[in-house]
């Protein structure tokens, strides 16, 4: 029999050339987290700070979906325009739902509107948000990681709660920004998302609410970015 008795550090585990490595398990997303762990580890290398090197990983994971994003915003916009035709057709076809649908389908077609373009970035971010969360929680050497100022641990939730607020309200942020489709009742709906979010990250680990913090600033810098394009050509 084999015995290891110590912090479960990868690299060394690797050393033992055993498969003794494949004890830290990094979750379903493992064909995520590995790569993502080994290259936070190199930024490290590089850096000396675990919470920059995450700040660095977070807008490289983001730069190749700038083109999908883009699109899913512009396509977004489009169908909060489109609102006012939509409605219409609600209102005519609202004892035949299969017309209705069959109607709709042909206005999105005529305008080239994709209206689950916009859900396409979110549904993205879910695996390398697992697992950046898997890494974060079981990855020995993240463990007492400090950033800067009061955050010592970004294994551990933020004491003062400074980075859940702040990423709720960027979150607000961005959802203040962004077009909606939805009717005034959702919209007023999604607008406690944020505060949901803001309760829900509040025990999570502090690395992770920087990464979601984050990719919202780089959100928010892109939809910027994207309405003053919109406006332009307006």
């Amino acid at each position: 029999y084999r015995v290891f008795a110590a912090p479960k550090e990868y690299d060394y585990l690797k050393k033992f050339n055993v498969g003794l490595e494949h004890i830290v398990d990094f979750g379903f997303f493992s064909i995520i987290a590995r790569p993502l762990f080994w290259f936070l580890k190199l930024l490290y290398d590089l850096i000396g700070n675990y919470g920059v090197a995450i700040i660095i990983l977070t807008i490289l994971v983001r730069i190749p979906f700038i083109p999908i994003v883009n699109r899913g915003q512009k396509s977004m916009q489009k169908l909060s325009e489109l609102q006012p035709k939509l409605m219409q057709l609600k209102e005519q076809y609202k004892n035949d739902p299969q017309r209705l649908q069959k109607e709709m389908m042909e206005l999105y077609k005529k305008y080239k509107i994709n209206p689950m373009s916009g859900c396409l970035p979110i549904l993205l971010q879910i695996p390398v948000f697992f697992a950046l969360y898997k890494i974060l929680t079981i990855a020995i050497e993240l463990r007492q990681a400090p950033f800067m100022f009061w955050i010592h641990d970004l294994s551990a939730k933020d004491p003062y709660y400074v980075l859940p607020i702040v990423m709720g309200v960027t979150m607000l942020i961005q959802q203040k920004m962004t077009p909606s489709t939805a009717d005034p009742t959702q919209q007023k709906i999604m607008l406690l998302m944020p505060v949901v979010f803001t309760f829900l990250f509040l025990s999570f680990p502090s690395g992770l609410v920087l990464y979601w913090l984050i990719n919202n600033l780089f959100g928010i810098a892109q939809q910027f970015y994207i309405n003053r394009k919109i406006k332009k050509s307006a």
